[in-house]
């Protein structure tokens, strides 16, 4: 018996659809993989997705044709794992050379396997901890092989319904979030992974999928563990779209058994032991484009390819206006300059251009003017138009003051004489309490000031401060530190004018009720006090009225 003709690999099974366009976009995932958040540029990719132990590692690793990836009984993805499959030529004499690299450890080139893993394991240990937790922070792994087809996968963390270890009660949600921030994203194909031996309709993949890809356009399904079914059962209806249908349809594999793991049973053994599986089977011996590894590859592949020649235009229209604005935000930044007369003329240069922007955003003339609020001189003006005299109005002359409090600085004033008239000194006794109530808000408008000098000094730093931050921010330092030291002596200044205007009551202002005007509007009291009992301490009302008229003109002045 002639010995059985070994399984293709999934290059072997057909040429590289992908040779140009797929192995642009892996350029482009690394560019921006170093961007991180800046990166605003969704770049195709297939996302891969499952409930916890659905057969999703195996399906990576069968797809790659050796061993990398973490495993056990809990959970073992716990970081995303962004893997580009790179597609080498064979060489000359039949060796077969394949490493991996790590975008976090590029000048290293890992060749064995197994160093991969542990890799992974520590990198994410680091992360996410020792004990189940997880964490949204890439890993970026490529690997090099004549053995694949050019794609790029990202394997997301399994859907997992109890929290263990480390893990939050929220686990669930948290990582539904995660899945979610990938595969939402037109640009993003997603792999859902099913086992075969799980009922379809529940299925975690599918139902996140479908949420994220309501009509089905980027979804592809994967059924698992096929030859672990129940006796009688087959999952041809599964695989036909008959369940639940998919518009790229479903692919059928067989994963290695738990036990073929720790035998040490190879991918290479696994994938022609999958052939003889599918040939044989009488359900599906008829259905072998639909299944196996190298069918899902090829598809994989082809889908890829399709799906990014599909978007090729707005992507290069979104990458075209980001290259555009960059480059206008390059030529802002100026040359750069070696010598030292260079630099400080490039120094001088910023200031001079700081000092503009700051004339400008006062006087309301720059260009990103708001058009919402107040700002500039503007926003000053309002603050002592508006704010400062509203708070100066708001002051009663005769809040806090009692009839208690007059008469008794008028019975110390006078000693054991009785008083006719209000005497001079306690009346300037009580004005000077309530002249002091003007400091709060005299202060508390130097402060709005300030505020607004600092905030404005923020807005006008100059784009070429952009290359120096150190430069931006010791100058933001000192301009802080410039406005501070002048708002400590304006408000020391203010404390003065308001002592001022205490050291000296001017009494004999017009607007002063005293001498034979105090006793007129005594008398006129003394009458309405007939008809109105409310009015019964004419010395009392004359007093708060003579107070009140003064406070008032202080205000004014």
């Amino acid at each position: 018996m002639a010995d059985e003709p070994a399984s293709p690999s999934p290059s072997q099974s057909a040429a590289p659809l992908g040779s140009s366009v797929i192995p642009i976009v892996n350029k482009l995932q690394d560019i921006f993989a170093q961007l991180g958040s800046q990166s605003t540029i969704d770049l195709p990719q297939v996302a891969v997705v499952g409930s916890q132990s659905s057969g999703k590692s195996s399906v990576l690793e069968a797809l790659v044709g050796r061993d990398f990836l973490p495993r056990g009984s809990d959970i073992c993805t716990r970081r995303p794992l962004v893997l580009q499959l790179v597609q080498t030529k064979r060489k000359g004499d039949g060796i077969e050379e394949e490493w991996g690299e790590f975008l976090h450890r590029p000048d290293m080139r890992f060749y064995d396997f197994s160093e991969i893993r542990r890799e992974i394991e520590a990198v994410t240990a680091k992360e996410a901890g020792d004990n189940k937790g997880v964490s949204d922070k890439q890993i970026r792994l490529k690997i090099f092989s004549p053995n694949v087809l050019d794609m790029t996968l990202v394997d997301l963390p399994g859907i997992t319904k109890v929290p263990v270890g480390d893990q939050p009660t929220d686990i669930e949600s948290r990582i539904r979030t995660m899945i979610m921030s990938y595969i939402k994203k037109p640009s993003c194909l997603i792999l859902a992974v099913t086992a075969a031996n799980a009922d379809l309709a529940n299925s975690d993949a599918l139902q996140i999928a479908g949420i994220a890809d309501p009509d089905g356009y980027r979804t592809i399904g994967i059924i698992t563990k096929l030859d672990i079914m129940d006796r009688g059962t087959d999952a041809r209806n599964l695989l036909l779209g008959k369940v639940i249908p998919l518009r790229l349809g479903y692919v059928g594999v067989v994963n290695r058994s738990q036990e073929d793991i720790n035998l040490n049973r190879t991918i290479k053994d696994a994938l022609a032991a999958e052939e003889r599986f599918f040939r044989s089977h009488p359900v599906y011996n008829s259905l072998a484009d639909r299944c196996g590894i190298p069918q899902l590859a090829k598809k994989l592949n082809h889908i890829l390819v399709q799906h990014i020649k599909g978007i090729l235009p707005v992507l290069k229209s979104r990458i075209s206006d980001a290259l555009v604005s960059v480059a206008k935000e390059h030529a802002s930044y100026g040359e750069i300059t070696e010598s030292k007369a260079g630099q400080g003329a490039l120094l001088l240069n910023i200031f001079s251009k700081y000092g503009k922007a700051f004339s400008s955003m006062l006087e309301g003339e720059n260009e990103e003017t708001s058009t919402t609020q107040l700002s500039g001189l503007a926003r000053i003006k309002y603050v002592f138009q508006s704010i400062f005299v509203k708070s100066l109005e708001g002051v009663d002359p005769c809040e806090d003051l009692t009839d208690d409090d007059i008469r008794t600085a008028i019975r110390n004033a006078c000693g054991s004489n009785a008083a006719l008239f209000v005497p001079v000194i306690p009346f300037e006794v009580l004005v000077r309490r309530q002249i002091a109530r003007l400091l709060y808000p005299s202060l508390q408008c130097a402060r709005f000031i300030y505020d607004e000098l600092l905030k404005i000094s923020h807005r006008c730093l100059a784009n070429e401060l952009q290359r120096f931050p150190i430069l931006k921010k010791r100058m933001d330092e000192v301009i802080g530190n410039f406005l501070r030291d002048g708002l400590e002596p304006s408000e020391t200044m203010i404390g003065h004018l308001i002592e001022m205007e205490m050291d000296y009551i001017n009494t004999s202002h017009p607007n002063f009720i005293g001498g034979t005007n105090a006793v007129e509007v005594a008398e006129q009291q003394v009458k309405t006090s007939k008809l109105n009992p409310a009015i019964s301490r004419p010395k009392v009302s004359i007093f708060l009225r003579t107070m009140g008229c003064s406070l008032s003109l202080l205000v004014i002045l």
